[in-house]
């Protein structure tokens, strides 16, 4: 019996020493070789410039906007907001940061700059709720032309008027037609929905 616990007990030092020495001597674990702070870091690095890059705001989303001011000025038959609106699209297109545009963005904005001044300029030129209509067709074609290239952060909505053969952009799929105001305000479609 006492040979038998002798045994027992060299057979439990024994596996105990072998065991420790199968361990790494330098502390690390099975999961040596591994590098999982430098794949961490750049996964996060990687977002975070994706972030930068996405939070860059070179003013176009901006110009939608001023755009949609001016659309709901019309649609309200409203000369005097849509000229103050307008001057406010001159001046922020103006303002437009083109060094942080991408090379796209870029591609697209510049032969479409100086016509959407133009649009925008004669709208705000005049109270005339009329003349200001009628500019802004050409105005929705070069904006839609300008969404199309852009990311954004919201779908736009080109939406038709078949009784007058005009387009125009809105920021949500219900009809309010800029074109007649409340005379036909549910006038028209939307033909195309961009989702950049």
């Amino acid at each position: 019996m006492k040979i038998s616990a002798l045994i027992t007990a060299i057979m439990f030092i024994s596996a105990t020493a072998f065991t420790q020495s199968e361990k790494p001597s330098n502390g690390m674990d099975s999961h040596e070789g591994h590098n999982h702070a430098a794949i961490t870091g750049n996964t996060v690095n990687k977002e975070a410039k994706q972030m930068e890059q996405s939070k860059k705001d070179t003013g176009l989303s901006a110009l939608l906007t001023h755009y949609y001011d001016i659309k709901n000025a019309l649609v309200k038959t409203d000369g005097a907001a849509a000229s103050v609106k307008a001057a406010e699209f001159v001046t922020a297109i103006k303002a437009i940061d083109m060094t942080a545009m991408s090379e796209a963005e870029h591609n697209a904005f510049m032969p479409l700059q100086q016509k959407l001044i133009s649009d925008a300029e004669q709208v705000a030129a005049t109270k005339n709720v009329e003349r200001q209509r009628d500019r802004f067709n050409d105005f929705s074609n070069n904006m839609f032309a300008l969404a199309k290239a852009i990311n954004l952060s919201a779908p736009v909505y080109q939406q038709y008027c078949p009784m007058k053969k005009t387009y125009w952009l809105s920021s949500e799929a219900a009809i309010k037609n800029p074109y007649y105001g409340s005379a036909m305000l549910t006038c028209g479609e939307v033909v195309e929905t961009i989702n950049n």
